[in-house]
């Protein structure tokens, strides 16, 4: 993701998978993969081939000579260069077609059409559009494990997938689509809407989360309340704190990069907060703000106060 690049999207999971396994995956499904060519810059997406596709050739190329300002995020699969798949784009491909996609990208395979459809992920608005999409689209049934616990007082909602080990406290709600990865708690009186919590994330007491997405490993204290945000991975968040996810104005929610606003397009957004961060208590955080990965937020702060 822009302005992101120690946390990109082909690490980020989706449904406990890394995105680029997935994108692999679905290509799969109607192409002969044979070879994967990624950027060297792209150590990690490399290395999670390897590790699930043992049997497809890796290769790796340099960007540095290219003018084009893209080849840093450009995964190549099966033969190459021919086809150029577009955010948004659907193509009907041969089975030893090649074609090229951006890394930060997701794939879907359409049974119905016998395509590829493309959908780019620049910004974390993008990501959180396609984190709601991929729940409509793929939980179609509540899927509860054998080995999770929900108490009897407690209330799932709509279709929802709760993985192995997964403990949901008294009187909690849980409402899909929504997936909730394995080791994960939900403690008491929580509200859980429309999120992808990825492994072990625990919530505290009374919280409420609404579309929003957790990379994993993260730990909310009591009475937070987190919507339409993307947590990163190893993040803590004290009790009574917050992102705010709508301007008083009502207007779209303006997003930093490199020294510039950029309009999101959206009127609803909450905050992308990076790996590994701290947050007080009762701290907010206001639309349309990044915290950076390792980030100390001390207690009772109102981040991003003087920006609009």
């Amino acid at each position: 993701m822009a302005d992101c690049s120690d946390c990109p999207a082909t690490s980020l999971k989706v449904f406990g998978q890394p995105l680029i396994v997935r994108n692999i995956q679905a290509a799969k499904e109607f192409l002969d993969i044979d070879k994967v060519v990624v950027p060297k810059e792209s150590t990690n997406a490399v290395k999670l081939i390897e590790e699930n596709f043992p049997y497809i050739d890796v290769e790796q190329f340099s960007s540095s000579n290219n003018n084009n300002n893209n080849d840093s995020r450009t995964i190549t699969t099966t033969a190459f260069h021919n086809y150029l798949l577009n955010s948004n784009e659907v193509r009907t491909l041969n089975k030893k077609a090649e074609f090229e996609v951006p890394v930060n990208t997701f794939i879907h395979y359409s049974l119905e059409r016998a395509a590829l459809l493309i959908d780019a992920v620049i910004y974390p608005w993008d990501f959180l559009k396609l984190i709601q999409k991929v729940l409509c689209d793929n939980i179609k049934d509540t899927i509860i494990s054998p080995n999770a616990s929900i108490a009897k007082s407690s209330i799932i909602e709509g279709p929802c997938i709760i993985e192995d080990g997964v403990t949901i406290d008294d009187f909690c709600k849980i409402k899909g689509p929504t997936y909730i990865g394995k080791g994960s708690f939900i403690g008491m009186s929580s509200l859980i809407r429309n999120c992808m919590l990825g492994e072990k994330t625990r919530i505290g007491f009374n919280c409420e989360i609404a579309r929003s997405y957790f990379a994993g490993h993260d730990k909310m204290a009591h009475q937070n309340v987190i919507l339409d945000s993307v947590i990163g991975k190893g993040v803590w968040l004290g009790g009574y704190s917050g992102t705010a996810n709508v301007l008083l104005n009502r207007q779209n929610i303006r997003y930093e990069l490199n020294g510039q606003l950029v309009d999101t397009g959206i009127n609803h957004f909450g905050a992308v907060i990076g790996n590994n961060c701290s947050v007080g208590a009762s701290v907010i955080i206001l639309p349309g703000r990044q915290v950076p990965s390792n980030s100390i937020i001390q207690a009772g702060t109102i981040f991003g106060k003087k920006k609009c």
